[in-house]
């Protein structure tokens, strides 16, 4: 008999449940990368909406001193979608306002939508509220680059587009993250849930390559593409998207597999008994979600498993109010809005930045912002596999926030001292703003959705990752408009202000850290508030 070859031994290595997870992790990671996508596109034409020209004034005296020649009309006079200051009402003096106005509508609709969206989120089936949200958001993106080719010029029409925009995508998270915490256990959460958050970067990276190819020729392309993937890929989760190990469970064919569900039921029977039994024998991290491998675990709804993970078909889903009190939640859920503010206004103003510091287009522009979301990747992994091994997430947080601060301000300085500064800059900012934000919405989102105050309700989890981002995201609205606010007075105003604002980060984190340095060791780590079950 033929050796099988070395290709179909590696894949036959792996249990069906390992290659399960592996495309759980994908299809989440390219689901939430494309949602990402679709957001990044408005920070690339906003060097198109409205584009350096001249002023008002010099063109007065311009058109006053040009002696009347035939033919000449001042900026002013030619056609709104013409005109080299931009894309009416984008085109006039207070254009800053009111760039910062869309991405205060969009954020804060995101806020607030999503504290609701992660108490309906637990009361519905996640793939089907996840299918919904997307091919909403594809419609609604799509629908703001309608604008360009119907000629519209009305402000209301974008804001109340970034409005609804703003509310459908806050479907995303909560789905993602807690389908995600239903196929992975505890450990190693800090790496892979490090590397899975990079489809934030890498979204925000694919957003503004796509939307810079066509921002200077038709910026409406810019928002209709992405919208289009958005919408593509919620029809890919519709069709593949599986919420839940037990959702595979004895479901395909009940004759098939009636026998080996009640095996595994008698099985799941005495291994709750034993746990029962001996409560100081520690369980292997990763069958936490997956309580015996190979297809081994109990989906029978009449079972409350006593571990997160589970369905927890047995018990009602958590109130807000009790999700906040869990140890942890509030002083997270406050570090995150100011962690986030500083993202944020990144993410929707790098560009600009870049266009007037370093004097590049629009589409050169964005390519170079791409750069600062290749630091968060780097900076997202390096943050989960740090808490990891110390484990110690408040401690790592602090200490990139503790860096970031200092970091930003030599941004602020050596950007203008030429491009290749910029580039060295970019990416070092990129990996401290983003490492303690991707920790705090991923890793540390879990494990207070699964705190051992809880008893083993996995239904808390997508209330709390709610929580902690609807607050994040309140300071995801305040960064950007504070920023348009800010910038007419100088960009160093605004860099002074993602200072303050990771410092104020860092404070919230205090008592957490106090904490974690006073635990001896991993010994201890089990009294530390994200380490409990």
């Amino acid at each position: 008999m033929a050796r099988l070859p070395m290709g179909i031994r590696f894949f036959v290595s792996f249990s069906r449940d390992q290659w399960y997870r592996a495309f759980i992790f994908t299809l989440t990671f390219v689901l939430y990368a494309s949602f990402h996508l679709s957001r990044k596109p408005i920070s690339i034409v906003k060097g198109e909406l409205h584009r350096y020209c001249t002023t008002w004034e010099e063109a007065d005296v311009r058109s006053s001193g040009d002696g009347g020649r035939a033919g000449y009309a001042p900026p002013r006079q030619l056609q709104v979608n013409q005109t080299d200051c931009g894309w009416a009402p984008f085109d006039k003096s207070n254009y800053q306002q009111l760039l910062g106005a869309l991405d205060y509508s969009f954020l804060c609709a995101y806020a607030v939508g999503m504290y609701l969206s992660g108490i309906i989120g637990e009361r519905l089936p996640i793939r089907y509220y996840l299918t919904f949200g997307m091919l909403a958001s594809g419609a609604f993106t799509a629908l703001f680059g309608l604008g360009y080719f119907y000629d519209v010029h009305s402000l209301s029409f974008y804001v109340v587009t970034q409005v609804i925009n703003g509310l459908v995508q806050t479907t995303g998270w909560p789905s993602v993250v807690t389908c995600l915490g239903n196929w992975f256990g505890k450990g190693r959460r800090g790496l892979v849930m490090g590397v899975w958050n990079s489809h934030t970067s890498v979204g925000n990276i694919l957003g503004s390559l796509i939307a810079g190819y066509w921002v200077s020729t038709c910026w409406g392309l810019s928002f209709v593409v992405p919208g289009a993937i958005v919408a593509a890929m919620g029809i890919v989760c519709f069709l593949f998207l599986i919420e839940h190990p037990k959702d595979i469970r004895c479901s395909s064919s009940l004759l098939a597999h009636a026998r080996g569900c009640e095996n595994s039921t008698n099985r799941f029977r005495v291994q709750k008994t034993s746990l029962s039994s001996d409560k100081s024998r520690p369980l292997d991290p990763e069958m936490q979600c997956l309580l015996l491998s190979d297809g081994k675990s109990s989906g029978h709804p009449n079972h409350v498993v006593v571990l997160p993970g589970d369905g927890g078909s047995g018990m009602a889903a958590i109130s807000f109010l009790g999700a906040l009190r869990i140890p942890g939640v509030i002083e997270f859920s406050l570090c995150l809005l100011f962690a986030k503010l500083v993202s944020y206004t990144f993410l929707f103003w790098l560009p600009l930045y870049i266009t007037s510091v370093d004097h590049l287009d629009a589409k050169k522009a964005g390519e170079l912002s791409t750069l600062f979301d290749v630091g968060g990747i780097f900076g997202g992994i390096l943050a989960g596999v740090i808490s990891d091994r110390l484990e110690k997430r408040a401690s790592t947080c602090g200490l990139m926030l503790l860096l970031a601060a200092p970091t930003l301000y030599i941004f602020s300085t050596v950007s203008r001292m030429g491009l290749e500064a910029t580039v060295a800059m970019l990416l070092l900012s990129g990996a401290l703003v983003s490492g303690p934000y991707a920790l705090i919405t991923t890793a540390v989102s879990a494990d207070l959705g699964t705190h051992k105050s809880l008893k083993g309700n996995s239904h808390a989890l997508s209330t709390v990752t709610a929580i902690i981002d609807g607050t994040g995201s309140v300071g995801a609205a305040l960064g950007p408009l504070l920023a348009g606010l800010i910038s007419p007075s100088g960009w160093g105003n605004v860099f002074y202000m993602l200072m303050f604002a990771d410092a104020c980060a860092l404070l919230f984190l205090i008592r957490l850290i106090h904490k974690e340095l006073s635990c001896p060791g991993p010994v201890a780590s089990d009294q530390a508030p994200l380490k409990e079950h």
